[in-house]
């Protein structure tokens, strides 16, 4: 009598025993996933109420500055009757950066900057590995850089939160540098769509921020989905549900509309080259004082600072100046200054060394822009542009596409963001040509074109460019070399090899085949040996277990020959019989002809 099945063996009984390892396999990756999510949902939570504490702290009791919140951000605190004092705010930032710049530099030098492009650089050339202290460090010297009135965005310390995490859970698991990257583009998309209330277009982020061409990266975007999906529900959870900003119902109803778009995605690209040229600008200045780098982010602050007390709504973070503008609620020269002020004081306090990122400051950037655009074209033809507001949302999601090349994760970000579905294809339009006209820039530094360059894919186009490469397209490199009689002797044989450079050597029987091959290797036991002189014949030097190829093989299969035996030439051989002896094919010269092809790949992909 048989014992009872067990629930596992019904269960694989039912589905199949490789089904059934396929579900384990992917409930695994899922836990590993979701783990990632609440790490990074977590960290944004806690993040998000740093900036809060700072923001009350430092700009509302020290200063009395209260910029106005976006809809979707409720204050945590309640207002103090702090009066305005534009003489604190102009050196707020310089004392946030002194701290900021100690803090960084003391602990983790690479949690400098903006911290999406140093994730970007850990997946391409570090096998997504990020130091377990970088987080940490970034968290505290972002909060500190924003809320003393330092511009930049949330989305860089959030992204190393998350990223940082999925590194080192892959890290302390012994994955590979693959399972790694993935893990941690995973963490930034979470961490990114939940700090912004858009886990979709942080999945996407993850996926397309890699890359200057239009390329994802397809095997992060259902991890970065189900982590992303995880942290914005943890974080809602605690701050609320709903999108960051409130919208009007802004529909595209009219095409002649597209004229303004157009015009508008040609300002966004102008204003993308003067920020990414004033961004990089700075790190270069800033670079080139020869003063200690701890002290750098407190003078970039205190230019911060001198713009603040003359237009203090360009300090911090600015979501809520972007909320107004939705509404129609600001002037022209407002918006105007808003964008140009933004550029410099997020240049100054992140080019100088501080911590922060870029996304935060391009929205607010962006949304100026366009609802400067939009107000001027409804002043002159309000009958084609009735609603204003709306190219504020096109100019948010324009100008980020400008300065990241991300069109389509951007697109995603904006509508959720302003939870405005109705002007994806004025959106569309706008980042489309932005993106076109902006591939001499960009804010990620770090990007590659595309999976050709990336060295995180060297292998992957290794061994599909070797495949499909034969050896009949080398024909050109198999060279002919001296054959050996299987009858000559090896006294004859010692003559002939003192007058070549060649190292192996095929024996041919009398009709002209290929029976053996031997190697100047083989024979430098014996070479000295003048009592075998007369005795031997080459024929019996020789292995008759010939490696050999023929023109249909494709390099691959070559390589792989090659490092069988750790031999440095081939013999190539005919298709139909593998006796008629073609030639010799050496090691080096495929590699060489591997090399130019991929040097060719790259120029024909720099060229596109």
């Amino acid at each position: 009598m048989t014992a009872p099945a067990t629930l596992k063996e019904r269960i694989q009984r039912l589905i199949g025993k490789d089904r059934s390892h396929a579900i384990k396999h992917a409930g695994r990756w899922t836990f590993y996933f979701v783990l990632i999510g609440l790490i990074a949902g977590a960290g944004a939570i806690v993040f998000h109420f740093l900036c809060q504490l700072g923001v009350h702290f430092f700009l509302d009791w020290m200063a009395g500055h209260r910029p106005p919140a976006p809809a979707g951000e409720h204050a945590l605190l309640p207002p103090t009757t702090t009066p305005l004092n534009r003489w604190m705010l102009l050196v707020l930032p310089a004392l946030g950066g002194i701290i900021s710049g100690w803090l960084v530099f003391t602990f983790a030098p690479e949690a400098e900057g903006h911290g999406t492009d140093a994730a970007i650089n850990a997946y391409h050339h570090q096998g997504g590995y990020i130091r377990g202290r970088v987080p940490f460090i970034k968290t505290i010297a972002s909060a500190i850089t924003l809320t003393t009135g330092g511009s930049g965005g949330r989305e860089g310390p959030i992204a190393q939160i998350g990223g940082g995490f999925g590194s080192y859970l892959a890290t302390r698991l012994h994955f590979s540098d693959r399972e790694r990257r993935i893990m941690m583009a995973a963490g930034v998309g979470a961490g990114v769509g939940s700090i912004f209330r858009a886990p979709l277009a942080g999945a996407l982020f993850a996926a397309e921020g890699l890359y200057r061409d239009p390329e994802f990266e397809s095997e992060v975007i259902i991890p970065a989905g189900i982590s992303s999906v995880v942290a914005y529900c943890l974080f809602c959870l605690v701050y609320g549900w709903g999108s960051l900003f409130e919208s009007p119902p802004f529909k595209f109803q009219n095409p002649l509309e597209l004229g303004p778009y157009l015009v508008l995605a040609l300002v966004l690209v102008a204003t993308g080259w003067l920020f990414v040229k004033a961004f990089y600008g700075t790190i270069a200045a800033f670079q080139r004082v020869t003063i200690p780098n701890h002290i750098k982010p407190a003078i970039g602050g205190l230019l911060t600072g001198i713009i603040g007390f003359f237009l203090p709504h360009t300090l911090a973070f600015g979501y809520g100046f972007a909320q107004q503008a939705l509404h129609n609620e600001l002037t022209v020269p407002f918006l105007l200054s808003l964008a140009l002020g933004k550029i410099l004081t997020t240049s100054f306090s992140i080019g100088s060394g501080g911590s922060g990122g870029v996304f935060g400051p391009s929205i607010v950037i962006g949304g100026a822009m366009g609802g400067a655009v939009g107000k001027i074209f409804h002043d002159f033809l309000p009958q084609v542009v009735t609603q204003p507001g709306a190219f504020v949302v096109v100019g948010m999601a324009g100008f980020f596409s400008a300065v990241s090349n991300t069109p389509i994760s951007t697109i995603i970000f904006v509508s959720e963001m302003t939870n405005s579905y109705h002007l994806l294809l004025p959106s569309l339009l706008v980042c489309s040509v932005a993106y076109l006209a902006s591939q001499g820039w960009t804010i990620f530094k770090r990007q590659v074109k595309n999976k050709l360059a990336s060295p995180a894919h060297a292998g992957d186009f290794f061994v599909d460019i070797l495949q499909a490469i034969q050896v009949q397209d080398l024909m050109h490199l198999v060279k002919k070399v001296s054959l050996i009689p299987q009858d000559m002797s090896f006294l004859n044989f010692k003559k002939l090899f003192a007058a070549t450079k060649q190292h192996y050597f095929p024996v041919m029987d009398q009709h002209g085949r290929l029976i053996s091959i031997f190697s100047s290797t083989d024979i430098r036991g014996v070479l000295f040996s003048p009592e075998i002189e007369h005795l031997v014949v080459m024929g019996d030097i020789g292995t008759s277990q010939i490696i050999t190829t023929t023109p249909a093989d494709d390099l691959n299969s070559v390589l792989q020959k090659f490092t069988t035996r750790n031999i440095d030439s081939l013999p190539v051989v005919s298709e139909d019989d593998h006796g008629v002896l073609l030639g010799m094919l050496n090691r080096r010269e495929v590699i060489a002809f591997y090399n130019e092809r991929i040097q060719q790949m790259k120029a024909r992909a720099g060229a596109a």
